[in-house]
């Protein structure tokens, strides 16, 4: 019986540390909501094949910030993020394929370009009408700096 009872006795730790690890998750987010609205943001690391290399995340705009947070992270700091001023939005479309099964349901693929390349998004339709006019809604006297603009153009 003492082997059983260790048996026990480890299952019941794992279940309490998965648990502390949910609420652990619940907490970070409330606290990230407190500093700005939060939204459901994947952002794709990989883009070797087709369809693959989502990573599920949340996004928040902190100023002149697009800040990008692992979902399942406990790190209340951003594992990514983008300056408006060089983020320029290039177009969307539907998820396809295996896309599809790995990003939240409803969610819209959003490719920008940015001085180190293409990045690409993918958040819901309500959140990409939030995106486009965070993007341009820039500072006055701040046009001519993202990769496409022209300086000194209106």
């Amino acid at each position: 019986m003492p082997g059983l009872t260790a048996v026990l006795d480890a299952v019941g730790v794992a279940l309490l540390l998965v648990l502390l690890y949910g609420i652990l998750l619940v907490v970070r987010r409330r606290f990230l909501s407190r500093h700005g609205g939060t939204f459901e943001l994947s952002y794709r690391a990989r883009t070797t094949k087709a369809g693959r290399g989502w990573l599920l995340g949340m996004g928040r705009y902190a100023g002149e910030e697009l800040e990008w947070f692992r979902i399942f992270s406990l790190s209340v700091r951003p594992k990514r993020h983008w300056d408006r001023a060089n983020l320029e939005y290039a177009g969307h479309r539907e998820a396809e394929g295996v896309e599809a099964l790995s990003l939240y349901s409803d969610h819209v693929v959003v490719t920008c370009e940015t001085l180190t390349g293409v990045v690409e998004l993918a958040m819901s339709p309500a959140s990409l009408l939030g995106f486009q006019a965070w993007l341009e809604a820039m500072p006055p006297g701040t046009r001519g700096v993202r990769p496409g603009d022209a300086p000194g153009t209106i």
